[in-house]
C-alpha cells in the first residue's frame, strides 16, 4: 500500500464511480480498476459495493477512507512544510498545540511572539498532548501547549493555568431549566459524547476520569475524534459534552454552556526540552508574561524564574 494507492481510493470514494475518477485523475480507467483491485487484495476485503446505485463504501472501505484522508492531509501538510523550509531562508519555531487552547487565548499570545520575533518563520502544528512528548523529543516541534499531565526526564511542562469545565447542551434539554450551575450527578441519566477518540490518554480520559471521581455512570459514552464533532452532536440531541469554558467563545446558537456546582477544571500546560536555551523559546515565554501582564493573570513561577535567570 502506497500513498498514490490512497489518493486513487479516495478519488473513487469521492466520485462513487470509476469513470469518472479516471477523468479526475487523468488516467485510463482500467489501470485504475486494477490499482483498486490490488489494494482491496492487500488489505484482505472488498472496498467498494459494486452493485450499489450509486457505487457504495463497505464498511472496510469506511474505515480505510477515514485513515487514508488522515495519511494524505498529513502528507500534503509536510509536502508544504518542507517547501516553505527550504524557500523562507530564516530561522523556524515550531508550536504544536491541542485544538481546544486555540480558544484559550493562545492566538493573543502566537500574534504578541509574531510582533516579537517578525524574522522568524512561525509554524502551527495540531496534535494531541501525548504526540507533543514524542515531537519534542524528536525536534519536530520548539514548544507545545496541551492538556495533559505528564513526567518525562527530557520535558519540562508548566501549568499555565486550570480552566474551568462546563457542559455543552443542546437547547431544551431538561437540565437547562433555571439559571443554576448543575450538578456532575445529574449527567447519570445522560450519555456523554468524548474526544478526541485517539490518540490516548487524552482530554477525553480526563473528562472520564472526573465522572468517575463524583461516582458519575453515563448511559453511554460515544467517543468522536474532535471537538466540532462532538459539539454538532450535543446540538443533534445525541448526547452531552465536558468542554473547557472558553469554548463558548465560538457563539455556537444551538448549544447552551453551563457550569458545574463541582469543582471540574483542566490544565493548560506548556512543554519544552529540558535545558532549551533558545532565544526563540525565550521571546516565546516573554510573550506569555506581556499577554498574562496585560489579562492580569499570574505567571506560573517556573516561567517568572526562567525570565529572571534569562
Amino acid at each position: 500500500m502506497d500513498i498514490r494507492q490512497l489518493r486513487y481510493f479516495l478519488a473513487v470514494a469521492a466520485e462513487r464511480n470509476f469513470s469518472r475518477a479516471a477523468e479526475r485523475l487523468h488516467m485510463a480507467q482500467p489501470p485504475l480498476s486494477r490499482q483498486i483491485q490490488q489494494l482491496e487484495q492487500e488489505v484482505g476485503a472488498t472496498l467498494f459495493d459494486r452493485e450499489a446505485r450509486p457505487m457504495a463504501l463497505t464498511d472496510a472501505g469506511r474505515l480505510l477512507y477515514e485513515h487514508a484522508m488522515q495519511v494524505t492531509r498529513r502528507m500534503d501538510e509536510l509536502k508544504e512544510a518542507m517547501r516553505g523550509f527550504v524557500n523562507a531562508n530564516r530561522p523556524r519555531f515550531v508550536v504544536g498545540f491541542v485544538p481546544s487552547v486555540l480558544y484559550a487565548r493562545l492566538p493573543d499570545i502566537i500574534r504578541r511572539f509574531r510582533k516579537a520575533a517578525p524574522d522568524v518563520e512561525l509554524s502551527l502544528v495540531e496534535m494531541m498532548s501525548i504526540e507533543q512528548i514524542v515531537a519534542l523529543k524528536e525536534g519536530r516541534i520548539d514548544v507545545g501547549f496541551g492538556r495533559l499531565r505528564f513526567e518525562d526526564p527530557a520535558i519540562e511542562r508548566e501549568v499555565l493555568r486550570e480552566e474551568k469545565l462546563v457542559a455543552a447542551l443542546p437547547i431544551g434539554h431538561r437540565l437547562l431549566k433555571g439559571e443554576r450551575p448543575i450538578d456532575l450527578a445529574d449527567l447519570s441519566d445522560e450519555a456523554v459524547i468524548v474526544y478526541p477518540r485517539e490518540p490516548r490518554p487524552s482530554y477525553a480520559d480526563q473528562v472520564l476520569s472526573l465522572l468517575h471521581d463524583h461516582g458519575v455512570t453515563p448511559t453511554a459514552v460515544h467517543e468522536v475524534r474532535e471537538l466540532q464533532t462532538a459539539l454538532g452532536l450535543v446540538a443533534a440531541e445525541d448526547g452531552i459534552c465536558i468542554v473547557p469554558s472558553s469554548v463558548h467563545l465560538m457563539g455556537r446558537r444551538d448549544l447552551v454552556f453551563r457550569e458545574f456546582t463541582e469543582k471540574a477544571v483542566s490544565p493548560i500546560i506548556i512543554s519544552h526540552r529540558k535545558n532549551d536555551l533558545s532565544p526563540h523559546l525565550a521571546t516565546m515565554i516573554g510573550s506569555i508574561a506581556d499577554v498574562y501582564d496585560q489579562w492580569g493573570w499570574s505567571l506560573p513561577g517556573g516561567l517568572r524564574r526562567r525570565m529572571t535567570e534569562g
